[in-house]
C-alpha cells in the first residue's frame, strides 16, 4: 500500500458519510426556513415576531442536540474497539434518550412562558404576544426531534446515515403541508396563523422521530441491536458517561446558539425591519453552514472509530481531510454570497414590494459580512467535530465562552450602540467571534500529541 492509500481511503470514507449528513442538515433547514416562508406571506410583522419564537425554542433545542450528540462519539468508540458490539451502543442510545427526556421537562416549563421572557428582554409587546401565540403550538416539538436525533446519531455512528435523510427529505412537504392548511386555513381546517405555524412543526418533528425509529425496528441490520428491549432498566455509569460528554456540547452549542438569539434580540431593540433583515440572512447563513456542519458530524464518526482502536495515525487522517473539506467548501459558499444575495433575499422577502426595501437592503448587507466570515465559520465547526472524536469537550466550551460571547457579542454590542453602527456591527461583531473560536479550536486539535489528547496505540 503506498503512502497515498490510506488518505484517499480515508477521504472516500469520510466524504460518503459525511454527504446524506450534509443534506440531511440542509432539509432540517428547509424544515425551519419553510415555516418563515410561510409567515413572510403575512409580512413582515409576522416574520419578526416568528423569529423571537424561534430564535428562543432553538436556544434550548440546540443545547438539547449538544447534549443528545453524545451518543455519536460514545457509539464510534465503540465500534472502534469491537466492530459488532450490540449491547454497549443499545446502552448508549436507551441513556441518551433519558438524559433528553430528563432535559425537556424543565425546558417545557420555560418555553410556556416565551412572552413574558421576550418582554422582561425589551421586546415589543405587540411582537411578544405573536411569538407567544406561535409558541404554545411549537414548544411540543422538542422532545420528539430530540428522539429523532438520538436515532439520526445512532444510524451515523453506524455510517449508515442515509435512512435519516429519507425521513427528512420525507418531513418537508409534510410540514410545508401541515403549514399551509394550519396557518391559512386550508383543508377544512381553522386559520390558526402563528399558532398554526407552531402547531405544524410539532406534527413535523413527531414524524420524523416515529418515521426513523419505524425504519430502525423494521430494517433487519438495526433491528439486531433491539433499541426498544428493556429501555428503562437503570444504567448509571452510562447515563453519567452520556452526561460528562453530552453536558460541556450542549453548553458549547448554547454558547454558540445564544450568541445568534442575542443579536435577534439586540436587533429587536433596534427596529423591526433589522429584527426581519436578520431573521431572513440568519436563514441563509444557516443553510450555508449545514455543509461544514454535516463534514464536521462525519469527521466526529470517523475519528471516534479511529480513537477507539488506539489508531493515532487514523485520528490525524480522519481530522485533517475534515478540516481541509470543510475549508474548501467555505470558499465557494463566500463567493455565493457575494454573487447573488438579492436572488437568494427574494425566497424569503417579495423585491417587488416597497414595504419591504429596507429590510432586503439590510439582509444583502449582512449577507456581504456573512461571506467573509465563511471560512471560520467552516473551520470552528469541523474543528469542534474533530475534537469531539477524541472525546475532547470540556476545553473547547471555554473556547466557546471566550469566542462567542466575549469577542462575539462585546465587538458587536460595542459597534452596534456606542458606534451606531446598528446591525451591521452586530454582525460584524459575530465575524469575529467565530474567527476567535476557530483560531482555538483548530490549534487545539494541530497540538492534540502534546497535550495527550490521543489514544495509546
Amino acid at each position: 500500500m503506498t503512502s497515498a492509500q490510506p488518505w484517499r481511503a480515508e477521504a472516500r470514507a469520510l466524504i460518503l458519510l459525511a454527504l446524506p449528513m450534509i443534506a440531511g442538515n440542509i432539509a432540517w433547514s428547509a424544515i425551519a426556513a419553510s415555516d418563515l416562508l410561510l409567515l413572510g406571506r403575512r409580512g413582515a410583522e409576522s416574520v419578526a415576531a416568528g423569529a423571537l419564537a424561534i430564535n428562543l425554542f432553538h436556544a434550548l433545542l440546540i443545547f438539547g442536540m449538544g447534549l443528545v450528540t453524545a451518543a455519536s462519539p460514545l457509539i464510534a468508540s465503540e465500534r472502534g474497539r469491537r466492530r459488532h458490539s450490540v449491547r454497549d451502543v443499545r446502552r448508549t442510545v436507551h441513556q441518551t434518550l433519558r438524559a433528553a427526556l430528563f432535559f425537556v421537562i424543565p425546558s417545557w416549563v420555560i418555553l410556556w412562558h416565551c412572552e413574558a421572557i421576550l418582554l422582561a428582554l425589551g421586546q415589543q409587546p405587540d411582537l411578544a404576544r405573536g411569538a407567544g401565540d406561535l409558541m404554545r403550538g411549537l414548544q411540543w416539538a422538542l422532545l420528539p426531534f430530540l428522539g429523532f436525533t438520538t436515532l439520526r446519531n445512532f444510524i451515523a455512528a453506524l455510517e449508515r446515515p442515509v435512512w435519516g435523510l429519507v425521513i427528512m427529505l420525507a418531513a418537508i412537504p409534510f410540514n410545508v403541508a401541515a403549514g399551509w392548511a394550519l396557518i391559512f386555513g386550508h383543508l377544512g381546517l381553522p386559520a390558526l396563523g402563528l399558532f398554526g405555524a407552531g402547531l405544524a412543526s410539532t406534527l413535523s418533528s413527531s414524524f420524523l422521530f416515529l418515521g426513523l425509529l419505524a425504519v430502525i425496528l423494521i430494517d433487519r441490520r438495526f433491528r439486531r441491536y433491539r433499541l426498544m428491549g428493556r429501555f428503562w432498566s437503570a444504567d448509571r455509569e452510562r447515563h453519567r458517561q452520556v452526561w460528562a460528554l453530552g453536558l460541556p456540547i450542549a453548553i458549547t452549542l448554547g454558547f454558540e446558539t445564544s450568541v445568534f438569539n442575542a443579536s435577534a434580540f439586540l436587533m429587536g431593540l433596534i427596529g423591526r425591519d433589522s429584527l426581519a433583515a436578520h431573521a431572513v440572512a440568519i436563514q441563509i447563513a444557516a443553510l450555508v453552514f449545514m455543509v461544514p456542519m454535516g463534514i464536521g458530524q462525519a469527521a466526529t464518526v470517523r475519528v471516534g472509530i479511529a480513537y477507539g482502536r488506539g489508531d493515532r495515525a487514523g485520528v490525524g487522517r480522519s481530522g485533517w481531510l475534515a478540516l481541509a473539506i470543510g475549508t474548501g467548501f467555505a470558499f465557494g459558499a463566500a463567493a455565493l454570497l457575494i454573487l447573488m444575495p438579492r436572488t437568494l433575499v427574494s425566497a424569503f422577502l417579495d423585491l417587488s414590494d416597497p414595504a419591504n426595501a429596507r429590510t432586503i437592503g439590510l439582509a444583502v448587507s449582512f449577507l456581504a459580512i456573512a461571506a467573509l466570515f465563511q471560512l471560520a465559520d467552516a473551520a470552528q465547526a469541523v474543528g469542534a467535530g474533530v475534537l469531539r472524536g477524541v472525546q475532547d469537550t470540556r476545553v473547547p466550551m471555554v473556547f466557546a465562552l471566550i469566542g462567542y460571547w466575549v469577542v462575539g457579542i462585546g465587538v458587536g454590542t460595542l459597534l452596534a450602540f456606542p458606534f451606531k453602527m446598528e446591525g451591521v456591527g452586530i454582525w460584524l461583531g459575530l465575524a469575529s467571534g467565530l474567527c476567535a473560536a476557530a483560531v482555538l479550536l483548530v490549534a487545539r486539535w494541530s497540538l492534540r500529541e502534546r497535550l495527550n489528547l490521543l489514544p495509546r496505540n
